[in-house]
């Protein structure tokens, strides 16, 4: 038997000018900040639908989103992101499951082998990016991410190594594409019509037309 996973949303406060500033300026700041909140909504809703022990929020902010709701909060410290990644992965007990804020197509589908098999080491899912947008580890502890460079386009393939150079068995999940950039988005948008994130996009796109 194996103890319950926890699930965690790494999230930032979707605010005007913090969040996805690189749809702008085809989006204006409070636009971006709300196809933000939506890529957020969209992923606890999917993170609610698993199988999951325990849902966290670990949040960067001060006002945590009302699409939380039934998620514990956990605040981010400072430092960087690997430095914050460390803190969680040493704070939780158990087997974390780590889902990015970026990948609002993702579906308990594509999470599902770590369900299947959470007696496995580690599952990673790589992001087209080079980075990654969920990361598993059934024994969790922050050593495994301090000091991995973030936000690079070598950051999955170090983070991937640093699991295997641990010894664990590391499965891989299918590859995301994370919503960086408005093609990103146009991107995201063909591969989740119903989402809320697309609803979100396709109304602010509509209004900058206006």
């Amino acid at each position: 038997m194996t103890a319950g996973i926890t699930v965690a949303v790494v999230a930032k406060e979707c605010l005007p000018g913090k969040v996805k500033t690189r749809l702008t300026p085809a989006l204006s700041p409070e636009g971006a900040a709300r196809v933000a909140s939506a890529s957020l909504a969209d992923t606890l809703s999917t993170v609610r639908a698993l199988p999951a022990e325990r849902r966290v929020l670990f949040f960067d902010g001060d006002v945590v989103p009302e699409s939380a709701d039934g998620f514990d909060v956990l605040h981010q410290p400072g430092g960087g992101l690997d430095e914050r990644l460390g803190f969680l992965f040493d704070a939780i007990d158990g087997p974390l499951l780590l889902v990015g804020m970026d990948t609002p197509q993702v579906s308990t589908d594509a999470l599902a082998p770590v369900f299947d098999q959470p007696q496995r080491d580690a599952w990673f899912g790589p992001a087209e990016d080079g980075g990654f947008w969920s990361l598993y580890v059934q024994a969790p502890t922050g050593d495994l991410l301090r000091g991995v460079p973030m936000s690079q386009d070598d950051t999955g393939a170090v983070q991937l190594a640093r699991l295997t150079d641990a010894g664990l068995d590391v499965g891989i999940l299918g590859e995301l594409l994370d919503v960086d950039t408005m093609p990103d988005a146009e991107r995201v948008a063909e591969l989740a019509p119903d989402s809320g994130f697309t609803q979100a996009l396709r109304a602010e796109t509509a209004g900058s037309l206006r």
